[in-house]
């Protein structure tokens, strides 16, 4: 597979890098697995101040790292600012949380005292991180900053299309201070998994990434015995009750479809309305996708960017016409687009059959699927009928109502009244097809470390 950065704004492949070979894979396991002895024995407190120190670069240089984000993969550049500080705020969170939640655990276990049963956290160490082009940075840090204040080291696969970005966060560490292989970039290419998972020295994977790409790591991982979490795709429910406040959530709506230009697993792809408010919805809806305006993402005026490439572009329309060939309704609802650039005009699809692909299908643009509910039990079966359980939004302003259809919802994550969010302090995770594991917060540290029992006693003879 090639590694190149090309604009999708104007097409221009900037630059690109020779994808590794098994020497210089073997080479890179062996400099992060070298790093993991050291740094695991590095006091706790000393990494979790190189991680504020890396949130530090980061914030005073926002404009610039925002900059090679938008350069690869065509976000908006004030996206790109908003998820380097993200980036920044996962550091903060694990340098000010993570020895807390590191700490050892006491067992009040028959015949022992209050402190001789610990359960404590030990680094694994080389952990294999195959990460997307869609968040090139939040995708890296939501990953590296629990496990290495953990004491892991990672071993870095980002997407081909994001090359400069993964070598920007290497760097960052570097220039924070962390030790050389504690964040190791290799451009390996797909098939290069195979030769790092059956090593006995890489103990576990973390993926984002597509089901495709899922189930292929899940199986070598499995092969191998090696501990993996899967974030996959998803297909968000966004369910509007007749006791909603419409407007509000047509605004809401429109823009949780489409940041990123619609290319985000939590993204609100399915929009799921009652009966009772659908046409009036339906018509705030279209009102505010016409809004946006497609153009330069470096432009402080364009609020609707490219996709990630045109091949990126080119799928998702062929997806639209697979959904016009199933007797999908589809209409353009937003402004003409560009000429240049990998754009797709933001469409509509409804009367969508049930059981259809399109119905099972995750479109990553600025596609919307619109359903019409009968009413609330019928807009949680819809919710449902998909493979995916990522995210999920719900509209009422009856709080304790949407709190209990939040619990109906065959999904990781609900919102209650505002799309699915990503947040410093908010664990990650989905269910079904969406894969399996948490990252963020506690239960994202917790996945690649020992939790090791120690027992202290003095008893004599035997049990």
């Amino acid at each position: 597979m090639a590694y190149a950065t090309t604009n999708p704004y104007t097409g221009e492949t900037v630059k690109t890098f020779d994808t590794a070979t098994p020497e210089e894979i073997n080479q890179a396991i062996n400099s992060t697995d070298a790093a993991f002895r050291e740094w695991s024995q590095t006091p706790i407190e000393d990494r979790a101040a190189l991680l504020s120190r890396a949130a530090e670069i980061l914030r005073a240089n926002k404009r610039d790292y925002a900059e090679t984000l938008t350069l690869e993969m065509g976000k908006l550049i004030a996206e790109a600012e908003a998820e380097v500080e993200l980036s920044a705020a996962i550091l903060d969170y694990y340098a000010k949380f993570g020895a807390q939640h590191l700490a050892p655990r006491y067992l009040r276990a028959e015949g022992f005292g209050d402190q001789d049963v610990a359960l404590v956290n030990d680094p694994l160490g080389v952990l294999y991180a195959v990460e997307p082009w869609n968040f090139p940075y939040y995708q890296v840090i939501r990953i590296s900053a629990p496990q290495t204040l953990a004491g892991n080291t990672i071993l870095l696969k980002h997407a081909s299309n994001v090359p400069q970005s993964a070598l920007r966060m290497v760097e960052l560490f570097r220039q924070a201070g962390f030790p050389d292989g504690v964040l190791t970039n290799i451009f390996a290419s797909h098939e290069a998994s195979e030769q790092i998972l059956a090593d006995p020295r890489v103990r576990g994977v973390a993926l984002t990434g597509s089901e495709g790409a899922g189930g292929a790591i899940a199986s070598i991982a499995g092969k191998n015995l090696k501990k993996s979490t899967l974030e996959l795709g998803g297909a968000d429910a966004f369910v509007v009750l007749e006791d909603a406040e419409v407007e509000k959530a047509a605004k809401w709506a429109a823009f949780g479809r489409h940041w990123n230009a619609g290319q985000v697993c939590v993204s609100s792809k399915r929009i799921i309305v009652v009966d009772a408010v659908y046409d009036r919805f339906l018509a705030e809806y279209k009102k505010h996708v016409a809004e946006f305006v497609a153009g330069d993402p470096m432009d402080p005026a364009t609020t609707l960017a490219p996709l990630s490439s045109q091949t990126a572009a080119d799928d998702v329309l062929k997806q639209v016409e697979a959904a016009r060939a199933e007797g999908a309704t589809v209409e353009a609802i937003g402004a003409e687009v560009p000429e240049q650039g990998a754009f797709v005009r933001p469409m509509l699809i409804t009367n969508i059959p049930e059981g259809s692909e399109t119905s099972q299908a995750e479109f990553f643009g600025p596609i919307s699927q619109v359903y019409r509910a009968k009413d609330e039990d019928d807009a949680v079966r819809i919710a449902n009928d998909t493979p995916f359980g990522l995210g999920g939004s719900v509209f009422s302003t009856d709080i304790e109502r949407a709190r209990k259809i939040a619990r109906r919802i065959d999904t990781g994550m609900v919102f209650i009244n505002q799309p699915t969010g990503v947040k410093a302090d908010i664990p990650f995770g989905g269910v079904k097809r969406s894969g399996y594991g948490h990252e963020l917060i506690d239960l994202g540290i917790k996945e690649f470390v020992n939790e090791k029992v120690v027992v202290v006693t003095d008893i004599d003879g035997s049990f």
